[in-house]
């Protein structure tokens, strides 16, 4: 009724503008080719590479991947507040590493200094989830190494940025 108050007609849509037609559905094969070629994660010909990642950010991803897996187990209580939390904190360090991985040299430490506070952080809150049993042992553990690891590749380089921008190096470069 408030169709005809506004004035507009209900037609019946003419089926055949809609229907596909003999030829594009039995020789449309080609929008099927290009949804193949264009999944990276089929792609067993090896034509399209994926990404390759520096070391450090391959760690962090790894850590990221076995977080991802593990939020959803946590219980309400913990999953909007610490788990969220956590889950941004390793956000923001993918970030900072990456953006410190491809600025020069005299900028980087900044960045590495940030992604270590966070993993500090992030350390600490998931202590927090396992005293109060928001995450089982086998869990913790599994993140633990995975970020002790993270955390000894973040200081190594950072101790070798803070050595290389020293102004003992600086004065012996030419």
């Amino acid at each position: 009724m408030e169709l005809e108050l506004l004035n507009i007609r209900t037609r019946p849509l003419s089926l055949h503008e809609f229907l596909p037609c003999f030829k594009q559905v039995f020789h449309g094969n080609d929008i099927l080719i290009t949804m193949s070629e264009n999944n990276f994660s089929h792609n067993l010909s090896g034509m399209i590479p994926p990404p390759t990642l520096f070391p450090l950010l391959q760690k962090l991803k790894g850590a990221y991947l076995v977080w991802f897996e593990y939020y959803p187990t946590i219980p309400k209580i913990h999953r909007f507040t610490l788990g969220q939390r956590i889950d941004g904190i390793l956000v923001e360090m993918i970030e900072m590493t990456s953006v410190a991985g491809f600025t020069p040299r005299q900028e980087k430490i900044p960045y590495v200094r940030t992604a270590i506070r966070k993993l500090d952080t992030a350390r600490v809150l998931l202590l927090v989830l396992w005293e109060t049993k928001s995450l089982d042992n086998k869990r913790y553990i599994a993140l633990s190494e995975k970020l002790e690891e993270i955390g000894k590749m973040l200081g190594g380089w950072h101790g070798q940025l803070v050595k290389q921008s020293s102004p003992e190096t600086a004065s012996r470069e030419p």
